[in-house]
């Protein structure tokens, strides 16, 4: 009963939530596809011709918006859970940290790249802290991955949660990229301590 009762909660507080709702009416597979199309509203980085990586990518709604804009360029998401087909996005179905998927995703560009974005988050396990911790670990992973990958003045987007990792986050932001902001969507919930890290141009050491 008591499982019900929260399932029905959530349901009624979603409907409620006026992302939701337009997620829905528009066809797109998360609400977190609002959060993509304001941060490319303000900072203008994915064009017609990018080529882009999208790791975490499943349901695949930032999938979806990256499609939008992009016209000739290539879009390649990464999740490790299985993702539905969208048309003119290839998928590669594992983990981006373990080598042979890392050699994939290189041998599908085969080139330096304009976008990695990373809405990744670990399942939640009630310890806010840890989870805090251990999302920071991902969003480190897919940076040292980003810095690889991308062209000199490509972009690395990630989410990150306000916690005891975000201050070492910062600092190798900072290191690594020219220009490092901080910004929440107005779509991110108020009660939720994300906020996303744009990051511009590979700084050469």
């Amino acid at each position: 009963m008591k499982k019900n009762k929260i399932s029905k909660n959530w349901l009624i507080k979603q409907n409620k939530d006026p992302f939701f709702r337009q997620s829905k009416i528009q066809g797109y597979r998360s609400r977190s596809a609002f959060k993509l199309i304001e941060m490319n509203k303000k900072f203008k980085f994915i064009k017609k011709n990018s080529s882009l990586l999208d790791l975490g990518s499943c349901p695949g709604g930032w999938s979806q918006v990256a499609r939008k804009e992009i016209i000739k360029g290539k879009i390649l998401a990464v999740d490790v859970r299985p993702m539905e087909k969208i048309n003119n996005v290839d998928f590669i179905h594992g983990d981006f940290c373990d080598v042979n998927i890392c050699e994939k995703i290189m041998l599908y560009f085969n080139n330096k790249i304009d976008v990695v974005l990373s809405d990744m988050a670990v399942n939640t396990s009630g310890n806010k802290a840890l989870d805090s911790y251990r999302t920071g670990e991902l969003c480190i992973s897919a940076m040292s991955l980003a810095k690889k990958i991308l062209s000199e003045n490509g972009v690395f987007l990630s989410k990150i949660f306000m916690g005891s990792i975000f201050g070492e986050i910062n600092e190798r932001a900072k290191k690594s990229f020219k220009n490092v902001v901080k910004y929440k969507p107005l779509s991110s919930k108020k009660e939720s301590k994300e906020i996303y890290i744009f990051c511009k141009g590979i700084l050469k050491i």
